[in-house]
């Protein structure tokens, strides 16, 4: 499996530059018979989605439940998760709350476990409370999984003003 991680807070013309790129990336695994997986949400994991499909690459998505019922998702998550549902050969329920950002990120861990490769869209930054690539980063290389981190000039996020350059 191929998962995908990447700072939550990427611009619009940067997840569509994403798009073609994990697209050229995902297509040499196509070949191999792998698949992609990702947990359903707004921004980098629809980006993944769409590229998945039309590498060819087969794709599961995770959906968080509770009790082995799907949790609700938050209005934006919830269209993600419809185009993801649509876009998957497969998929998955996992217990966690997706309001809960450590539940997230150890949904993530758990994933990641069970993948051989991750693709990260990271600009090298620490993780902080909204943001936990770099630590999910880690903890794959961490698990063995092969990491390829990738960050195109033109890859811009979201700032206030004054906090980032």
């Amino acid at each position: 499996m191929i998962a995908v991680v990447g700072h939550p807070d990427l611009t619009a013309p940067t997840l569509a530059m994403m798009e073609e790129e994990l697209y050229w990336r995902l297509a040499e695994f196509v070949r191999a018979g792998k698949a992609g997986l990702v947990r359903a949400g707004q921004g980098l994991p629809i980006v993944f989605g769409r590229a998945a499909r039309a590498a060819g690459l087969a794709l599961v998505t995770v959906l968080p439940s509770k009790n082995g019922v799907p949790e609700v998702l938050d209005a934006c998550d919830r269209r993600a998760a419809g185009e993801l549902l649509l876009l998957s050969e497969q998929v998955r329920l996992l217990e966690y709350d997706p309001a809960d950002r450590d539940a997230c990120i150890a949904a993530d861990e758990s994933l990641l476990r069970s993948c051989g490769r991750l693709l990260a869209v990271w600009d090298g930054s620490p993780s902080n409370s909204e943001d936990a690539t770099a630590h999910l980063v880690a903890y794959a290389r961490a698990c063995g999984v092969d990491v390829e981190v990738f960050w195109p000039a033109d890859a811009r996020r979201m700032a206030v003003e004054g906090e980032r350059s």
